[in-house]
């Protein structure tokens, strides 16, 4: 055997020897996998490792359970599991996003990790393997194609459920206190960023909140398609070399664990050579992510100014927002929201290439996805919190320039026409523009009405609703 330089040990595995950091938990293959994949420097998020830990904890005790693995061994793996879901061995977990396109160097460095955690827990010395093998222990009944597929949808359905989908209900509430207090606020509706008829700033508002319900909804909806794992389909979905209830079984500890559902996929031979699940799953962050963009850039042109813009909207004033302009203060939060927004469009992009890398019986751009769906739940989590408390709270209405716009709006002959006619109305909104007097003004002129019936028809408040 060679001898290691200073401050590293030798391990080997099938294709040789390999020098591995002393103190490092991974073992020769991880190393392999630092050594080939010099790419990013980012490794996959907390999320994924710590579904990985779930995966071989509950790997583990299945196989003790159908007398696969002695209780020794099985505890010790639990036990080291323990600590990767905690995050404990966070820092052993060193192998860049983009690698081979199954994350067998993944699957690898978990195996490797809690296989000498696990041997030192139980007595041994990192990298002997005496108790606990990695491949033989730790991964038996499993293949990186059914455990990192099985991690995708654990780490995304648990972050969905437990983290954006609050963050979203707690915007939508946000957003519907606005549409409750502002609804007495009249101001011009604009179509084709043109002036349209009048509409109730509590009306706009609901239509915000609305948008982030329905994304709620969408992501309910892919709950199901992600709640089947691959696990039990080993190699390529035919669940070589595993016992025909361990999938199963493994779904049914990760749903106590987690405090989510899961189950054994229907399929797997769909659920290891396709990601269906998670282009769908990604589909519907990028459509919260398209209402958020509306949302935000809704409400910076909305307090654009503070004189020389819409002005309707009065924003919270965070920080100062120029290095040359004193005084000057910008949109921050919601030039946040959108910059988010955009990266979440760019990551779905990304998972729709790498949803179509199913070459026959297995995905090969399975790290990359894990990475950007997540990536794209957390960001999309925290910003939405973010806009409810620096920005959505904080929120006031200009009543008196709400009020100004709409009596300058040329669109208030809209109601007049159905009592004149269109080119009459239509004449009386062309003079108004051209001598720069208001629609009423230019109506009280013509007599076209009593004044009392004229101020009744443009009343901007029964704008906002149907007739009678």
């Amino acid at each position: 055997m060679a001898k290691a330089r200073a401050g590293y040990r030798i391990e080997s595995d099938s294709m040789g020897q390999m020098e591995v950091p002393k103190n490092a938990y991974y073992g020769a293959q991880t190393a392999r996998a630092v050594d080939n994949f010099p790419i990013s420097g980012e490794t996959l998020p907390r999320e994924f490792i710590r579904a990985m830990g779930m995966i071989k904890l509950a790997a583990a005790e299945t196989n003790i359970e159908l007398g696969h693995i002695t209780k020794k061994t099985g505890n010790g793996i639990v036990r080291a599991a323990k600590e990767v879901i905690e995050g404990k061995l966070d820092e052993h977990f060193v192998v860049d996003i983009f690698q081979t396109g199954s994350g067998t160097s993944t699957n690898m460095n978990t195996n490797e990790v809690i296989a000498n955690r696990a041997d030192e827990l139980l007595g041994g010395k990192i990298g002997d393997k005496s108790n606990v093998h990695p491949n033989d222990h730790v991964n038996y009944g499993q293949s990186s194609n059914d455990t990192i597929p099985t991690a995708m949808h654990v780490s995304a359905l648990v972050s969905i459920q437990k983290d954006l989908i609050p963050s979203l209900k707690y915007l939508e509430k946000a957003l519907n206190k606005k549409a409750s207090q502002f609804d007495k606020i009249v101001k011009i509706g604009r179509t084709h960023l043109m002036d349209a008829t009048p509409i109730r700033l509590g009306q706009e508002f609901s239509g915000y909140a609305s948008m982030i319900n329905h994304g709620i909804k969408r992501l309910e909806n892919v709950k199901e398609n992600l709640s089947e794992l691959a696990i039990g389909g080993t190699a390529v979905g035919t669940g070589i070399n595993t016992h025909k209830k361990f999938g199963s079984k493994v779904a049914g500890k990760l749903s106590k664990l987690t405090g989510v559902k899961f189950k054994e996929a229907s399929n797997h031979f769909e659920a290891q050579a396709s990601k269906d699940a998670i282009v769908e799953a990604s589909g519907a962050l990028k459509t919260v992510a398209v209402s958020l963009m509306k949302i935000a850039n809704d409400i910076r042109l909305l307090g654009s100014g503070p004189r020389c813009g819409i002005g309707e909207l009065v924003l919270p004033a965070i920080q100062p927002g120029s290095s040359i302009m004193p005084g000057k203060v910008n949109p921050v939060i919601g030039e946040s929201v959108t910059q988010v927004a955009a990266q979440v469009i760019g990551n779905d992009a990304a998972i729709t290439i790498g949803g179509q890398a199913g070459n026959f019986e297995l995905n090969v751009m399975m790290p990359m996805m894990a990475n950007n769906i997540l990536e794209s739940i957390r960001l999309l989590s925290k910003v939405s919190v973010v806009f409810v408390d620096k920005c959505i709270d904080g929120i006031q209405a200009d009543k008196k320039r709400c009020g100004e716009m709409i009596e300058k709006s040329l669109a208030m002959c809209t109601s007049l026409a159905p009592i004149i006619g269109y080119d009459n109305a239509a004449a009386i909104a062309k003079e108004a523009f051209a001598t720069g007097k208001t629609v009423r003004e230019v109506a009280i002129e013509k007599k076209v009405l009593p004044e009392k019936e004229l101020n009744k028809v443009l009343d901007p408040y029964s704008m906002t609703e149907p007739s009678s």
